[in-house]
């Protein structure tokens, strides 16, 4: 009898990228079969595809904000949903193919979300270097190492400078011990199959939404909005705006809330945005990811 396929789970790769590692630690041992993609929209693509079950990519930083490039997936895919999140706690290193000192190094490699999370590393101890983009944290070690040369180097991973053969010049360069990165799981809406995650994503229920609306314009519009939530003590763990990428002053709103539709509360204030908006969706109920060990990453 044959054995089972293993689900396959999209995230932006190579191997050695924090995505990997989120997917890793936040799913049960051996339970998915991770596939690595050059880039967080080919990710999001194979799932809608069905080429993956799921996919897991970034959606914030605690240091340097949202990953615009998933809200804008996000909002351009209504087949998919949030199903789940994961809390991954990031250090990055300075690595290169070799020792070298700091000031030889004239040019770092790194995802462009990374600089702004290394800003006083690279202001105080690297101002001379230019600041190159690679497609993830692992591409970067992997071009360092793959073609040596003597000024060039990458923030990264220790697990990617393990894998690729690097030499790790200096650890922990973000700006703080407290970097913490969100992921979200995604599935195909009406897929029925949870991702099997290990047990420390089981907090209390939370839902994201997404709306705008044609009365945007108008004094008090978002404060309405935001009432059906507020006079209904539901808390709002965040809100933002994203361009909706028409005339400029057109925005799309992300919210992320405490609860879930099935509450009547919930479903209730929902409805209440919905009837001044033009679009309101919901964009997934998952349970909150438990918050990592800040003292472990110390150590």
């Amino acid at each position: 009898m044959a054995a089972a396929r293993v689900p396959r789970v999209g995230y932006l790769g190579p191997e050695g990228t924090f995505s990997e590692e989120a997917l890793l630690t936040s799913a049960a041992s051996g339970a998915v079969e991770p596939v690595p993609l050059e880039t967080i929209y080919d990710a999001v693509m194979q799932l809608r595809a069905g080429e993956v079950e799921w996919a897991i990519v970034p959606i914030e930083n605690s240091l340097d904000g949202s990953v615009s490039v998933t809200l804008d997936l996000l909002a351009g895919a209504s087949e998919l949903e949030i199903v789940a999140e994961a809390l991954l706690l990031v250090r990055h290193s300075l690595i290169a193919a070799a020792p070298v000192e700091l000031s030889e190094i004239d040019t770092v490699l790194s995802h462009p979300q990374v600089p702004g999370q290394c800003e006083r590393f690279l202001r105080s101890e690297l101002a001379h270097a230019r600041i190159v983009p690679a497609a993830s944290t692992a591409e970067a070690v992997r071009i360092v190492t793959g073609r040596p040369q003597r000024g060039q180097a990458a923030l990264g991973t220790a697990l990617a400078a393990r894998i690729y053969g690097g030499t790790v010049i200096r650890e922990g360069v973000q700006d703080s011990d407290e970097n913490e990165t969100r992921f979200v799981w995604l599935a195909r809406a009406g897929q029925g199959t949870e991702p099997p995650l290990d047990a420390s994503a089981s907090g209390e229920w939370k839902t994201s939404l997404l709306f705008w609306g044609r009365g945007a314009e108008r004094p008090g519009w978002l404060v309405r909005c935001l009432d059906e939530f507020a006079r209904r003590d539901i808390n709002l763990t965040k809100i933002e705006s994203r361009p909706r990428r028409k005339r400029l002053g057109t925005y799309m709103f992300f919210a992320d809330l405490s609860g879930h539709p099935r509450e009547p509360s919930v479903g209730e204030a929902i409805a209440g945005v919905a009837a001044v908006c033009q679009e309101v969706r919901v964009l997934g109920s998952y349970r909150a990811a438990a918050t990592p060990d800040i003292a472990r990453l110390r150590r």
